[in-house]
């Protein structure tokens, strides 16, 4: 009779491990996950490339670098914290996806990311269409003038840019002002009839941040604190985030 003999080698080399461990919370242990599955119950990425957030945690914890690595799941995770919501050990998942995604080479990321966050960089809108402040600038105030002629009891709305001190400041989908202006026009109705003293930034109004979700650290920076930056220029209090 043939004997079957699982040998087991050293202790594997992993550099996802200690990652996990410290993205647990202080009293946490990762030895106490029960891989009860809660945090796969709500994800949206679930079953999505035969993975799921229980599933991944479980790889890193075993140091199943390599196959992670090769993973195309953390592209597909959202990273919208259902799942530390749920957790009862409150395992930030998604900033052990953010870690992974920051570990493969910049130009192997997703083009279409990739693209986005590229072009963002591009001129101080921070727009993933590369849109710059003075096209912006001109779509807003052509769309709003059609409007002001088209709907009389619109006649006096506005839709300002570069306001100083206004209270609120707004950013906006980048892609609507490239190819769907019209879109722009509801949310400006809403801040008329409300009375919101608001403003646009010429710089940093691109409300999408592909840097972020591409895990380039200093891009995301940097777009972040233009947006800042415009808004603390303008004086305004509160930055109101569309996106």
């Amino acid at each position: 009779m043939s004997e079957n003999i699982i040998a087991l080698g050293g202790k594997k080399q992993s550099m996802l491990i200690d990652e996990v461990k410290k993205l647990l919370t202080d009293d946490g242990n990762l030895n106490l996950c029960l891989t009860c599955g809660a945090c796969s119950s709500g994800c949206p990425a679930t079953g999505l490339d035969n993975m799921d957030p229980r599933k991944f945690l479980r790889m890193a914890a075993l140091g199943l670098d390599e196959e992670i690595l090769q993973s195309d799941w953390p592209w597909m995770c959202t990273m919208c914290q259902r799942c530390v919501y749920v957790c009862p050990m409150k395992i930030d998942i998604p900033q052990l996806i953010f870690n992974i995604r920051a570990k493969r080479p910049r130009e192997e990321r997703p083009k279409g990311i990739l693209g986005s966050c590229d072009m963002a960089l591009k001129n101080d809108s921070c727009s993933a269409m590369g849109a710059s402040p003075e096209d912006f600038t001109f779509v807003v105030e052509d769309v709003l003038e059609e409007y002001q002629e088209a709907q009389p009891e619109f006649k006096d709305m506005q839709a300002p840019i570069d306001k100083q001190g206004a209270e609120f400041i707004l950013n906006q989908n980048s892609r609507e002002p490239v190819t769907e202006p019209d879109e722009m026009v509801p949310l400006w109705k809403i801040l008329d009839v409300a009375g919101v003293d608001w403003t646009y930034g010429s710089k940093g109004w691109g409300g999408e941040n592909y840097c972020m979700f591409l895990a380039d650290n200093e891009a995301w920076e940097h777009i972040t604190r233009t947006a800042a930056k415009q808004a603390d220029d303008l004086g305004c209090k509160i930055f109101l985030n569309t996106e």
